[in-house]
């Protein structure tokens, strides 16, 4: 125990150390938001990753899905890196940057306002935004607080508060850049952590090849005899696979606290470099979590709920309660590492997002358009300082909502997740992506998919989740993208000089 103690409150400092460092470039709105739009390759990447991969997928995902796709869960974590890392730097990391620095956009939704010229978009963007992040923040407390409980006995309740306290001092004091560098220290742990984790929890199965032979061994749900199912190389269930693989993987470019990384780095070299550091990390990190989480099974049956279901939530805690004291603390690390990244960004992400595109719209000229003077110029000094007030508060409010998520939470870490994913990404990657690469959509187009996206994940919910709320939430991404075509074809277009003004940038 005091071993444990003692790397934690290690950690909490310098956590908390980087947040006062951080806090003299956090003044003005851009370098509270996107640390001045000139973080480097290696913070950005690790960012990225840190920001992905959370307590969510380490003891919800990792443990569901493991029990039940068994060592083909490991594919989760290949489709994050090829598909949720690679892919996504490489379609959406320039384009973004060039253009969200070219209209002069600091958030998601203030790109949707911006590009589409509908400020409508934008406010409704933005409540969307603020919405559903709070089930996925509630997800990641209920994660870190298991792992927490687990490692030090320590009451849920308290864990989940403490995470809290934390969260909101280092973000408020340093916001993003303060992220970004605690993102590249808590990404090392997590690197080193899931290696050293997976070796020592397959030694307690007698190393790999004899636990890949138990879980062969295993007979599925329902037999009594050896199948071999949790060691074929597509599982089970292959579609419900897919189904997790293109939320968990295709989700990302659609996410607000995810697309504003590429926001804030530097310039296109950075985004080439940040393209491999980031897939790295994926493969390292997400294959890692998802392939320890497929022996799930070889640690017994996890406890059942009060409705008859079983606590996929507590199979992860179970595979680690026989390790010894040292790494008991590694993994509390870990995980803490994880969670705390991923809380910062979705934080910063939903107070931004509010302050700047809900409270304060700045009127904006498009590029090519007539304007008396810049931001800068229009805005003073004193209400930038307003508007980082106003952030801070915000912040307070959205840990809160969370935190009461979060004490009484309605269902596994996963559905948490797939709510959350579904509506935001089935709402806003069709038309983000989109409106990177094709002049002729419209905002006709944006507000069809906004209503498709969450529309169907809160039909889906309302119903009693006739749909998994993982397919559902791949359901509403993919949909998203013929949505759009569809009714961009159908709709006015855009104002030709406009949408050729905003698309200069790719020309520079």
């Amino acid at each position: 125990m005091v071993i444990k103690i003692l790397l934690t409150v290690i950690f909490f400092a310098v956590t908390l150390g980087v947040g006062v460092y951080s806090r003299k470039q956090a003044s003005s709105v851009d370098g509270f938001v996107l640390g001045g739009r000139a973080v480097g390759p290696w913070l950005t990447a690790f960012a990225y990753g840190t920001s992905y991969f959370s307590a969510v997928v380490f003891v919800g995902y990792a443990g569901q899905f493991g029990w039940k796709y068994g060592l083909s869960s490991t594919w989760i974590g290949i489709g994050n890196a090829l598909i949720g890392s690679l892919l996504a730097w490489i379609l959406l990391g320039r384009r973004t940057k060039l253009m969200t620095q070219h209209i002069e956009s600091r958030t998601m939704p203030d790109f949707f306002g911006t590009r589409f010229n509908d400020q409508g978009l934008r406010v409704t963007a933005s409540v969307i935004a603020f919405v559903f992040l709070i089930p996925y923040t509630a997800g990641v407390y209920k994660g870190i607080s298991t792992l927490f409980e687990m490692g030090f006995g320590i009451p849920y309740e308290y864990c989940v508060i403490l995470m809290a306290i934390l969260t909101a001092i280092y973000v408020i004091l340093g916001g993003y850049k303060a992220t970004a560098m605690n993102d590249f220290v808590q990404g090392i742990i997590m690197l080193f952590g899931i290696v050293i984790l997976i070796a020592a929890v397959l030694n307690t199965q007698g190393g790999l090849f004899s636990a890949v032979e138990k879980m062969a061994a295993l007979p599925a749900d329902g037999s009594s005899s050896a199948s071999g199912q949790f060691t074929d190389i597509l599982g089970p269930a292959p579609w419900d696979l897919l189904g997790v693989v293109v939320l968990t993987s295709l989700g990302t470019w659609g996410l607000p606290q995810m697309v504003g990384k590429f926001y804030s780095i530097t310039d296109e070299s950075a985004i080439r470099r940040g393209t491999i550091i980031s897939t790295i990390f994926a493969f390292i990190v997400a294959g890692g979590c998802y392939f320890l989480g497929g022996f799930g099974r070889l640690f017994g049956t996890p406890p059942t709920l009060p409705n008859g279901r079983l606590d996929f939530d507590s199979i992860v805690p179970s595979m680690l309660t026989t390790l010894p004291d040292i790494l008991i603390a590694l993994v509390v690390l870990l995980v803490l590492s994880a969670s705390m990244s991923t809380l910062a960004s979705l934080v910063l992400t939903s107070s931004s997002t509010m302050t700047l595109d809900l409270i304060y719209r700045d009127k904006k000229a498009l590029p090519g358009e007539v304007e008396e003077g810049s931001i800068d110029d229009i805005v003073s000094e004193k209400v930038e300082r307003r508007k980082v007030v106003i952030m801070r508060v915000l912040i307070v409010f959205f840990i809160v909502i969370s935190l009461m998520i979060a004490l009484n939470p309605p269902t596994f870490i996963a559905q948490l997740m797939g709510i959350s994913w579904g509506a935001l990404a089935g709402a806003f990657l069709a038309p983000f992506m989109l409106g990177l690469y094709w002049r002729g959509t419209t905002p006709m187009a944006v507000w069809a998919c906004f209503v498709w996206g969450v529309g169907i994940t809160m039909v889906n919910m309302l119903l009693g989740n006739p749909i998994n709320p993982i397919n559902c939430g791949a359901i509403a991404m993919v949909g998203g993208f013929p949505i759009v075509w569809l009714v961009s074809l159908v709709t006015p277009k855009m104002s030709r000089g406009m949408v050729e003004n905003i698309f200069d940038c790719f020309k520079k």
